[in-house]
């Protein structure tokens, strides 16, 4: 099957794309932006792999969805289109920026400028419908990312992991902590970010662990 994705992800993942699953994934994803308004917009679905080549890699932010409200997703998680206003969780994610690093608060929330640095932003779910928040959970997604999420684990080192939430977490139980940083808190949403995101401190940390490992650290900042 050839899917629109970057090469180096596509000799990695030419296995899954031959899989069943992921052909009746494909057949599900293609009947959806044909009938429903599904978001991001079709040329975005692989935007984590496509603006984070595999050999650039050095952190993983593990999402859930993609957001489902109108202009919102890029394909990028937790990010957003420029003019579209920050939603709470990326807004909590600024805030804990500028008490870890002393960082101003961004008034855009487009993450592009990360992911050119390495950081791979990805979604465990990488379609939804609009204003359907896990409308397109179950359907074969899940075990294409839990793919990706194990071929960083075993092909690279010195990756950082940053896990926010229970859902993350989980999904994060696969990679080997003898070989990366896996840095877990609570989730940014404001349901549970006072309960140990706010002052877990993952940007500095995350810097320190690259620089010992001789890679360039992350500029935060937008």
């Amino acid at each position: 099957m050839n899917v629109q994705i970057e090469e180096s992800w596509k000799l990695r993942l030419q296995d899954e794309f031959s899989k069943d699953y992921f052909k009746q994934l494909v057949q599900f994803v293609k009947s959806e932006y044909h009938s429903k308004n599904i978001y991001p917009p079709g040329k975005l679905i692989f935007n984590a792999f496509n603006k984070c080549a595999f050999d650039n890699v050095k952190l993983v932010i593990i999402g859930q969805d993609p957001y489902h409200g109108l202009g919102q997703a890029n394909g990028l998680c937790f990010s957003v289109n420029h003019g579209v206003a920050l939603p709470p969780s990326l807004q909590n994610i600024f805030k804990e920026i500028h008490s870890d690093l002393g960082l101003s608060v961004p008034n855009n929330g487009n993450l592009e400028k990360w992911s050119e640095q390495g950081v791979m932003l990805l979604n465990a779910t990488l379609t939804v419908r609009a204003n359907q928040a896990g409308s397109h959970q179950n359907k074969g997604w899940e075990q294409f990312t839990d793919a990706v999420i194990k071929c960083l684990s075993e092909e690279k080192d010195g990756l950082v992991f940053l896990l926010w939430g229970a859902y993350a977490q989980r999904k994060g139980e696969q990679i080997d902590r003898c070989k990366h940083l896996v840095l877990k808190s609570p989730h940014p949403s404001p349901f549970s970010a006072d309960r140990g995101f706010f002052g877990c401190k993952h940007f500095s940390k995350a810097n320190t662990y690259l620089r010992k490992k001789g890679k360039a650290p992350i500029d935060w900042s937008l």
